[in-house]
């Protein structure tokens, strides 16, 4: 290769590496999730068969006239209330006490070697004494909606769902996500659901940006913190 054509390549290839960098740096800003995956899913087509499209009946957007509007099938959608809130506290002491004294004395006998350990007295007193105590608490309150998605319906009638929620605010995201088992009976006529009443959930509640950033240990702290002593 000429060098022209090496100075022609040189900003092209400078390019294609910053377009990588701020790729995987888009896609690190995401934060990890533990929920359920997929967090959302495409209806499946019905089985039973329907009448042919006409001029105002679409088979695709009817539903019987009698039919509930709840979520049933995969790929219908769920609001979820979320009235999550928790307290918890514990409290423990323990505390051991012990003691020991001992006395020993040579008694003055004539006639026998050693004459000059003869009258002496040894005192050996020992005191050990243990306390501890611990206090913990936590408090929870999260409250809001998010809509998921029925990603998989169980044969006994219960859906999976989960779902997110990202708002960008100024120079960072926010993401929340839910994901559960709901019971249809647990389900209101208005399509809504409380959180406590959802088995398995899994609610998240991060963010990303530069301000989660500077709330974070460097790696290099945190290296030397897992294994200095003090």
């Amino acid at each position: 290769m000429t060098a022209p054509l090496r100075q022609i390549c040189r900003p092209a290839r400078i390019a294609a590496l910053v377009t990588a960098a701020m790729l995987a740096g888009c896609l690190a800003s995401t934060p990890p999730t533990s929920v359920h995956q997929p967090m959302t899913a495409r209806p499946q087509p019905r089985n039973e068969a329907a009448p042919a499209n006409g001029s105002i009946y679409q088979a695709g957007w009817a539903r019987p006239l009698f039919e509930d509007r709840r979520a049933r099938m995969v790929g219908d959608t769920l609001t979820v209330n979320l009235a999550e809130k928790t307290a918890a506290q514990k409290k423990s002491s323990s505390s051991a006490e012990k003691s020991d004294a001992l006395n020993f004395s040579v008694p003055t006998v004539s006639g026998i070697p050693g004459k000059s350990f003869q009258g002496a007295a040894l005192d050996v007193n020992s005191s050990n004494k243990f306390a501890g105590k611990g206090d913990s608490a936590a408090n929870n309150d999260f409250t809001g909606t998010i809509t998921v998605t029925v990603i998989e319906a169980l044969p006994n009638g219960n859906m999976l769902v989960s779902g997110e929620k990202q708002v960008s605010i100024n120079q960072g995201q926010e993401f929340i996500r839910f994901s559960g088992i709901v019971n249809p009976a647990h389900i209101t006529t208005a399509n809504t659901v409380q959180s406590t009443q959802v088995a398995d959930a899994r609610i998240e509640y991060k963010a990303s940006g530069y301000i989660d950033e500077a709330q974070v240990m460097g790696w290099l702290s945190r290296f030397f913190l897992s294994f200095l002593p003090f």
